[in-house]
């Protein structure tokens, strides 16, 4: 799925941030909010809703609605921008296949070292019992 083709299904709303702008933040709405409807989104598949109602469970309304803002910069243009090209990363990334793990040993020198540290551990706190009298 090209998360670029999602734009049309996108909505934004904007409102007043507490970004930069001095006066200006008081009385111009900045801050972009995104709103997402994955449940009832009609260009991704149900596998595709699945995976994003996983991955992103902790981002999304009761309603299965994805919401994402941001408002540092001065402009609502700018805000908007910022807040899609996140909405795009996060959505490419939901999306990536985790890439296998390989299975390995760990080398002789680990082991040893592990060994080692295990031992001087094990001698400070053996030294601590012993009490000479």
């Amino acid at each position: 799925m090209d998360p670029t083709k999602l734009y049309s299904e996108l909505q934004f709303q904007f409102a007043r941030s507490g970004g930069k702008g001095g006066q200006n933040v008081n009385k111009v709405a900045t801050k972009a909010e995104l709103y997402f409807d994955v449940l009832n989104s009609a260009l991704l598949t149900e596998e595709e809703k699945a995976i994003l109602l996983e991955k992103l469970a902790h981002k999304l309304t009761t309603e299965g609605v994805l919401v994402l803002y941001h408002q540092t910069e001065r402009t609502q243009l700018a805000n908007r921008d910022k807040v899609t090209r996140k909405f795009y990363d996060l959505i490419r990334k939901a999306f990536e296949k985790p890439k296998p793990r390989k299975a390995t040993k760990p080398t002789k020198a680990s082991q040893v070292e592990r060994k080692a540290e295990k031992k001087r551990r094990g001698d400070v706190k053996e030294a601590r019992r012993k009490v000479d009298f």
